[in-house]
């Protein structure tokens, strides 16, 4: 990074010595010689970037890496006893520094080469990669300016890793009603029956191959990037694991909608709420899921009211917002029937979630019960344990009943008495009568 800021602060004063014809090492800025620095890659993965893109990049990061290199451009038109206009700059509300503009990068760019100035506009426009992609953007203009005189801004997710040194991570607010989700756990500890392995292996393949198989049998031109897939099942069954461990496998984050705060009783306010995710995921590796998805996925009514009409145009923008998000979107849902029907064809997969069977329960126990409770009566236990129909959520709260107990004891061996006991609190908290499973 200091070889980044000493490239800059040179060509910086290259640009002002050859801008008022004073005596200057270089006769043209492309003349200074750039360092080769990792933080390029930091900044934009494996783009290539052009002199001009460099140059606009690092005018926008400059004021969080080295506020005091852009002091320069402070310099007063005695002329008109003014700052100069060609350097454009904006001033913070609480930052007593130099705040670089379109105008800035401009004024750089074009010092020596007036036409490199239509360069900088197609650069900050809507159509480069760098405002699609998230990376940076002019911002700011008051109605019927110039388009320069925006304010350069680089995304917070661009300046996390160089700047912070951290992994960003949008915060939960009303701005961005969705929280980051994680897991420890791993595929082994996810027990699944047969069928659902092999599903979520084609969802895994696509995820990690999608470029190369859209592209080779030239699919990309009606096979849209991302997937879609709804999981649905009785709670408790691994839809949220699964969904965490799609995102652990492909480093992917995962974040969790909050439809709690998406769905609002007033009009319009559904869709906006809604746009702030997509807008914020748009550019993002990102997973979106959708815990109990009826909320906002369910069956759209007949037309009756101007209620039922906004609500079915919800369904319908959301609907788009699906189809074009080039991540991965996840719906849960406890019953599949309550979802509208017009989303399956836009899902690649439906997959369900069943109750695990005995056999899947014995392995679920085995994997989750620490080794050191069981004794020589493992098997007994196990198999007493797999008698009883339990989610594997309702598995998790046995096994910190038990924990508890066994805590408090001061003991490590679990016994079939203490198990059996967790067992009939988990399953009358549900309200459920205890209920082993057929013979």
């Amino acid at each position: 990074m200091d070889k980044i800021v000493a490239y800059f602060q040179q060509l910086i004063y290259v640009a002002v010595s050859l801008y008022f014809k004073q005596e200057s090492e270089y006769a043209d800025i492309r003349d200074v010689p750039q360092p080769q620095d990792e933080v390029f890659g930091l900044l934009v993965g494996e783009h290539e970037l052009s002199f001009e893109e460099r140059i606009v990049l690092l005018l926008a990061l400059m004021p969080h890496i080295s506020p005091q290199t852009l002091d320069i451009f402070f310099v007063h038109n005695k002329d008109f006893d003014r700052p100069y206009t060609e350097f454009g700059g904006w001033k913070g509300l609480s930052h007593g520094g130099f705040l670089p503009t379109g105008e800035t990068a401009a004024f750089i760019v074009s010092v020596n080469v007036p036409e490199k100035r239509q360069e900088v506009i197609r650069i900050l426009g809507r159509e480069h990669w760098f405002y699609k992609k998230n990376i940076l953007r002019c911002e700011g203009q008051g109605e019927g300016e110039p388009f320069l005189s925006g304010r350069l801004v680089i995304s917070d997710e661009v300046l996390a890793k160089p700047v912070h040194n951290i992994r960003f991570e949008h915060e939960y607010s009303m701005g961005f009603p969705a929280r980051r989700i994680t897991t420890a756990l791993d595929w082994n500890d996810l027990v699944l029956p047969y069928h659902l392995s092999e599903e979520l292996e084609n969802i895994l393949l696509w995820l990690e191959h999608q470029q190369t198989i859209r592209t080779r049998w030239q699919l990309d031109r009606i096979i849209k990037p991302g997937y879609r897939s709804l999981f649905y099942g009785p709670p408790g069954t691994g839809k949220t694991l699964t969904a965490m461990l799609l995102g652990k496998q492909n480093n992917m984050d995962v974040y969790r909608v909050d439809l709690s705060m998406i769905v609002s009783k007033y009009i319009g306010e559904t869709e906006k709420n809604l746009a702030k995710i997509f807008d914020c995921a748009q550019h993002q590796n990102w997973i979106l899921f959708f815990d109990e998805a009826d909320a906002l996925f369910g069956q759209r009514t007949e037309t009756q009211s101007s209620n039922d009409r906004h609500a079915n145009q919800e369904v319908a923008y959301l609907l788009q917002r699906i189809e074009d998000f080039p991540g991965m979107v996840i719906l849960a849902t406890n019953l599949k029937d309550n979802i509208d029907e017009a989303f399956f064809r836009r899902f690649q997969s439906s997959l369900y979630f069943p109750m695990p069977d005995q056999y899947l329960r014995y392995e679920l126990w085995k994997k989750m019960l620490p080794p050191e409770w069981l004794d020589e009566n493992k098997e007994e236990l196990l198999h007493e344990a797999a008698e009883f129909k339990l989610s594997g959520g309702s598995m998790v709260n046995v096994i910190q009943s038990c924990a508890i107990k066994l805590y408090k004891q001061a003991s490590q061996n679990l016994t079939v008495s203490f198990l059996q006991q967790a067992i009939q609190k988990e399953l009358s908290k549900e309200g459920i009568a205890v209920e082993k499973s057929d013979h």
